[in-house]
């Protein structure tokens, strides 16, 4: 198992979702997560924007049943007939959705970005300000909050936590502020 993969975003997700703490079981009705091609280390968040929590992929049972390795980082409420996503971003960054969502919200503050998509959030405006959504470099990326500056410019914050190379290349369908090309 590697710490950290290549999907920001699996495509081919379907159904709904439901979580037992006690067993730490994930049930699906209507999904398909082998198909799918979730495995042991992935990451699944919880309800809308993750609003219910993450968790790492313990094991893929079936069709329609996973285990959680733990529920540290699930909101203790009840989970049932939720919607869900997945990833392959470093385990580490679990909870950083819950602290740290700040302004800019959306389903996930993980991104992996390729050297193409560094290239394109560079030149990317908004806020009235050319490349408002610049990273430092391709990898895994938090982007944590807008904030305004002591000059009155609304910037954004982000951190490169998984260096990527050149080669890197990231696989998602529907990055809110990295789209793939």
């Amino acid at each position: 198992m590697a710490l950290w993969g290549s999907k920001d975003s699996f495509n081919n997700l379907t159904g709904t979702v439901t979580v037992d703490y006690s067993t730490k079981i994930v049930t699906g009705s209507a999904t398909s997560f082998t198909t799918a091609g979730i495995s042991t280390g992935d990451v699944l968040s919880f309800g809308t924007d993750s609003s219910l929590g993450e968790a790492v992929v313990a094991g893929v049972t079936s069709e329609t049943q996973i285990s959680i390795a733990s529920t540290q980082f699930l909101s203790g409420a009840a989970i049932a007939g939720a919607a869900y996503t997945a990833t392959q971003q470093p385990v580490y960054t679990l909870g950083v959705g819950s602290t740290l969502r700040g302004t800019l919200g959306g389903p996930a503050l993980i991104y992996g970005v390729d050297a193409t998509e560094v290239g394109i959030a560079s030149a990317t405006s908004a806020f009235g300000k050319p490349g408002a959504f610049a990273v430092a470099h391709s990898g895994w990326v938090s982007v944590a909050a807008t904030y305004t500056d002591c000059n009155g410019n609304v910037r954004v914050k982000s951190e490169v936590l998984v260096a990527g190379g050149i080669n890197t290349s990231f696989d998602a369908d529907d990055d809110a502020l990295f789209p793939d090309s």
